[in-house]
């Protein structure tokens, strides 16, 4: 049974579609990165798949059930981190989690809780009072109660320090290893890319893409680049590859010559520069990142 699956999912505001024919199914035991510029429509998902917002056509099934059919029951299995969580003025960390408890029928034991997000000795202190990224904290650790079989995190590392953003990619692998599915909507492509197992990529309310970063890659037939160390000013030869078969750029940088090409031009490009008179010291490849991709897939829309 698959933790998340649309078919055919489409929402319009009057004039406006949100979402068009969205087809995606997304399995337990798995992360998935959730990418698209702003307005893209990843918050109108998001709304879908809780009941928020009603589909204009398609079906949204969560855990097996139809969420327009049983709301409720879905929202019983699945832990949210919503987007500008804003804690309750009156009520401590240690607080929140006891009603959030109460409210799931659980028995998770609220200080383990705060042990796990890195909240253990402020759970009496008024939540109002947190930093921004001491309330993300807090609200990772309700999306947490009582073992989820559906995690929906959006926007998960605002206001994060680097300790936070590293403990929360921890929490989002162990639940993944507990069989839990991670659906992590994000902005800061570097954090998804460090934990998810797929990625869909969402343009003007359309699905463009939904495969691994690897498979991305091979998509899109995005280009690797290549750092070449040179033995003298790399600027000498770097006219030589400007025409070269193969070569999108070619950058001077750092005392390296940058080259952005296929990957089947790699050693024509190395040749091309020894047949220019460079003398190679040591080179480098790397692939694209998903920020490439991204920019790949969404016409240059960051």
């Amino acid at each position: 049974m698959s933790a998340i699956a649309l078919r055919g999912v489409a929402k319009r505001y009057g004039d406006v579609a949100a979402l068009r024919g969205i087809d995606l199914e997304i399995e337990r035991g798995e992360v998935f990165g959730f990418l698209g510029p702003n307005g893209a429509g990843k918050s109108t998902t998001i709304n879908v798949l809780l009941h928020y917002a009603h589909p204009s056509a398609g079906t949204v099934e969560v855990l097996g059930r139809d969420v327009t059919a049983d709301p409720v029951a879905v929202r019983q299995r699945v832990g949210i981190l919503p987007e500008g969580f804003a804690p309750f003025e009156t009520m401590t960390g240690r607080q929140h989690l006891e009603y959030a408890i109460e409210a799931n029928g659980a028995d998770d034991d609220p200080d383990a809780l705060l042990e796990r997000v890195g909240l253990e000795g402020v759970g009496d202190r008024l939540a109002s009072d947190y930093s921004k990224g001491m309330a993300q904290r807090l609200a990772l650790a309700m999306a947490l109660v009582g073992e989820p079989d559906l995690l929906i995190l959006d926007e998960p590392s605002t206001g994060l320090d680097p300790h936070g953003v590293r403990r929360m990619r921890e929490i989002v692998a162990a639940e993944r290893d507990r069989g839990a599915a991670v659906f992590f909507s994000s902005h800061i492509l570097e954090q998804v890319e460090a934990v998810a197992d797929r990625v869909g990529i969402l343009r003007a309310g359309e699905l463009v893409a939904v495969d691994t970063i690897d498979g991305l890659r091979a998509a899109a037939d995005a280009d690797a680049e290549l750092t070449v160390e040179l033995a003298y000013d790399p600027g000498a030869v770097a006219p030589a590859l400007d025409d070269l078969e193969g070569v999108s750029s070619v950058v001077a940088r750092d005392g390296n010559l940058v080259v952005a090409c296929a990957r089947d031009a790699k050693l024509t490009v190395l040749d091309e520069i020894r047949a220019a008179g460079g003398t190679i010291r040591d080179f480098t490849t790397g692939e694209a990142s998903l920020e490439d991709l991204f920019v790949s897939y969404t016409g240059g829309s960051r």
